[in-house]
């Protein structure tokens, strides 16, 4: 099992981790919850329609990172539009952008949270690891975070497709990119056998 999750009765899944991938994958989760940002002002407690009908922004994000995690919703990245139809995507993903991004960021919020309190609750067992068990529901928290990790992590490596990834193999050791792609690269094996242990 270790480094890799395994299912669990009931849908659930567990991995082995020791006390350094339980430290770097906190603070990751951490430093994604900072890059999102907090959540809109509490309103919503003195008005329950407050929260629902916040809007959020209408601008894509300047950070290269939140532009992968909070992409524009109308676009053709293969094609090459029209000047209008260009306008007409910008002005349609805005609208979208709009009413969806708050509750994206929420989600992913939600997800990093769940991420940090699971390692949190471990108890350290034996040689300074621990084995992390997980709910269906945890499981699925931890696919999406390790996605939106993965598509962070990448954004700073400028990895836009599979011949990118390729590249990370073969890096000499003295690049000082090495550790993020370690880090990639493991979270890639870490995300690829939660995915299998959720498979039906």
């Amino acid at each position: 099992m270790p480094g890799q999750f395994e299912a669990l009765p009931g849908g659930g899944a567990a991995v082995a981790l020791d006390e350094v991938e339980i430290s770097i994958i906190r603070s990751l989760a951490v430093q994604l919850l900072e890059l999102i940002g907090p959540g809109p002002a509490e309103d919503a407690d003195d008005d329950p329609l407050a929260e629902l009908f916040a809007e959020g922004p209408s601008e894509p994000p300047k950070d290269p990172v939140l532009q992968r995690l909070f992409p524009d919703a109308y676009s053709d990245p293969e094609g090459t539009p029209t000047a209008r139809e260009a306008e007409e995507q910008r002005a349609y993903s805005s609208e979208f952008r709009r009413f969806t991004e708050n509750d994206l960021r929420a989600g992913k919020r939600e997800k990093a949270l769940a991420v940090i309190h699971s390692l949190d609750a471990l108890s350290a067992t034996g040689e300074g690891g621990a084995v992390l068990q997980l709910s269906a529901d945890d499981s699925r928290h931890w696919l999406g975070c390790l996605n939106d990790l993965r598509l962070a992590i990448g954004s700073r490596l400028d990895v836009v497709d599979e011949e990118d990834t390729d590249l990370l193999y073969r890096l000499p050791d003295e690049d000082p990119r090495k550790p993020m792609v370690m880090a990639y690269l493991w979270l890639g094996g870490l995300q690829d056998s939660l995915v299998s242990t959720l498979m039906p």
